[in-house]
């Protein structure tokens, strides 16, 4: 199926026109059945650009039935604009059939009362629909329905500027997430001039910069000292071994470090290293795209299961699938690039330390 052949699949269609989350997780599963078709098939690029199309599509949908629900429920229309934005993996376009919410608010103008009762119970009643519709709600509370994400613009900055004068590790971590921040739903212009002061905070600001290498170098080991695959050792992923955290996070926090340090405002991995690689400061961003693509492919073939019409898994490849020589030696070969890299971002952070000290 080709791109403009996806652009008319019914499935796909159909999900702008669900009046209720019933409706919308019926329209899901729909499109999810099609995708599933087409995995393997089409180049990992493209297939990844149609599921996240798909979610951006439910998540549009679920902010028009949550609108509606709202003045159903005597809330009124919305009483100003805001912005329904989406951070982690949805943030950077890679979010898999078994994501969970990774998402927030903001709203214009200053802070006041009805807008404060009226966009908490829209955070919450959205959170709690778009779980209705097969997005676990996130353990780390990055939600909507969360007030540290849902906030008018004002705070937002103030709470910018905030944990990047912090320079610590949870402020950062909550700056890092903000950093896969992507517009979904409702006023453009509002998260545009999010990112303006997102980004603006970055400028010229090693001290930031190094706080982020910090929090990005930390990484679980992959490799022994032979260079061989650490696989889980106990548990029930025994023998198994984690994409998401032994391979894919790693890549995800270099790029990003890499693009925060020279003001690339993308926030796909992929578009990221096309824009360093145009900046050409840096080798293996090829050796690193092609590392990219192999975690994704891995990520997205872990072994699933499906309840009531959706997809779950731990993002662990089995032990039976590492026997594979060819997987074997990609995984590998990713591995000892990560690892590679690992150690010249150590080195550059104990450099970059020493002349702030």
């Amino acid at each position: 199926m080709e791109m403009a052949d996806w652009n008319e699949d019914k499935s796909y269609l159909s999900i702008v026109t669900a009046g209720s989350p019933q409706e919308l997780k019926a329209r899901r599963t729909a499109c999810q059945k099609v995708l599933l078709e087409q995995l393997n098939v089409i180049p990992i690029e493209e297939w990844m650009s149609r599921v996240n199309d798909m979610h951006d599509r439910i998540a549009g949908t679920a902010v028009n039935i949550c609108e509606v629900q709202m003045k159903e429920a005597g809330y009124g229309p919305p009483p100003c604009a805001y912005s329904f934005i989406v951070f982690g993996s949805a943030g950077r376009q890679e979010a898999t059939m078994w994501s969970d919410q990774d998402n927030g608010l903001i709203v214009e103008g200053e802070p006041d009362g009805l807008k404060k009762s009226y966009f908490e119970a829209f955070g919450v009643m959205l959170a709690n629909m778009l779980e209705e519709v097969g997005y676990e709600k996130c353990e780390g509370k990055v939600m909507c329905s969360e007030s540290l994400w849902r906030k008018t613009l004002p705070e937002w900055k103030q709470q910018l500027e905030g944990w990047m004068n912090q320079l610590e590790w949870e402020p950062i971590r909550y700056l890092i997430i903000a950093s896969d921040m992507r517009h979904v739903a409702g006023s453009i212009a509002l998260s545009k001039e999010w990112r303006e002061a997102f980004h603006a905070g970055f400028v010229n600001n090693m001290k930031l910069s190094t706080a982020v290498l910090r929090n990005t170098v930390r990484h679980k080991a992959t490799l022994n000292l032979l260079g061989q695959v650490l696989t889980e050792r106990f548990g029930d992923y025994a023998g198994g071994f984690d994409v998401k955290y032994g391979v894919y996070i790693p890549l995800v926090n270099i790029v990003r470090h890499l693009s925060l340090l020279h003001g690339v405002w993308d926030s796909s991995t992929l578009k990221r290293l096309e824009h360093l690689t145009e900046l050409g400061k840096y080798e293996h961003l090829e050796d690193i795209r092609r590392a990219f693509l192999t975690a994704l492919r891995m990520r997205v073939n872990t072994p699933y299961t499906v309840q009531d019409g959706l997809l779950s898994s731990s993002d662990y490849i089995a032990e039976n699938d590492l026997k594979n020589k060819q997987l074997m030696s990609a995984l590998r070969e990713s591995l000892l690039l990560v690892r590679r890299l690992h150690k010249a971002l150590q080195r550059q952070l104990r450099s970059a330390e020493r002349r702030q000290l």
